[in-house]
């Protein structure tokens, strides 16, 4: 372990840019589920368990159609949670050492510590758009504040609307089998990402907390250090680097970037 961190360190240090791809294990040390299987989504929301509904099922936009309450439940209580979740210190690190960001996440933590420059491939739960859509506007969603029943997990009183037709607002999320997904901010920042990185010699890429089951963020990974190797692959669960292309830390997120400040100094 101490070589392989010392190996990374060393491709840290002399970098000429850095990338983190994050997945969610990225936001465990601030205290937020990974929804990694069933069971670990229903120990993050009981209710659920209770109901027999597993995240694949409820991050589904046909209930913003066919049951908004149980929608809005859901994303309200998630907007909520991550409203409240303080970043750990591994995202102040990161910042300082000036990376770049590439994220399946919806959090925002990385904007919340303070990074200006970050590709949410999934989009944002801080961002609303219309559920038909009506248009292809996307809005902050600074404004909405929603009741959940903590029973049902259902969303109590007025749910968001759409500031253009005045019908339902959804979260700016890619769902499971979204078709409605309103993708333009989103890929505005994936092409300012591609621009940037055409750019950069000697680039590292730091993937953090991506596991297989959804591999969007392993893929950006690989894709981004084909040329050089230069891959630290950080994860407790599935560290392995194919053909050996790369650097394998089995650790979580804030312990590593820990260690690997201590060596850089």
């Amino acid at each position: 372990m101490n070589e392989a961190l010392d190996r990374a360190a060393d491709l840290i240090a002399g970098a000429d840019a850095l990338l983190v791809c994050a997945g969610a294990g990225m936001g465990v040390d601030s205290g937020l589920p990974d929804f990694r299987g069933a069971t670990g989504f229903w120990q993050a929301y009981p209710p659920y368990a209770r109901l027999g509904l597993r995240f694949e099922e409820l991050a589904d936009p046909v209930h913003f159609v066919d049951d908004p309450t149980l929608a809005w439940g859901f994303y309200g209580h998630r907007l909520d949670l991550y409203r409240r979740t303080v970043p750990h210190d591994g995202f102040r690190v990161l910042r300082e050492w000036g990376a770049r960001v590439f994220t399946s996440n919806v959090d925002g933590q990385f904007q919340r510590a303070g990074f200006a420059d970050v590709a949410e491939v999934h989009g944002s739960i801080h961002h609303l758009q219309c559920v038909e859509p009506c248009t292809d506007d996307v809005w902050p969603a600074d404004d909405v504040v929603l009741d959940v029943e903590p029973e049902s997990m259902r969303a109590t009183g007025p749910l968001p609307a759409c500031r253009n037709c005045g019908g339902l607002a959804r979260p700016n999320i890619l769902m499971f089998g979204d078709w409605s997904w309103v993708a333009g901010p989103s890929q505005e920042q994936l092409d300012a990402l591609t621009q940037w990185r055409r750019g950069r010699r000697d680039l590292v890429v730091i993937e953090i907390g991506a596991g297989n089951a959804v591999p969007t963020v392993r893929r950006q990974a690989e894709l981004a250090s084909a040329a050089s190797g230069a891959l630290i692959r950080v994860n407790p669960r599935e560290p392995e680097v194919r053909h050996g292309r790369g650097v394998s830390l089995p650790m979580g997120a804030l312990d590593a970037i820990t260690e690997l400040a201590r060596r850089i100094g």
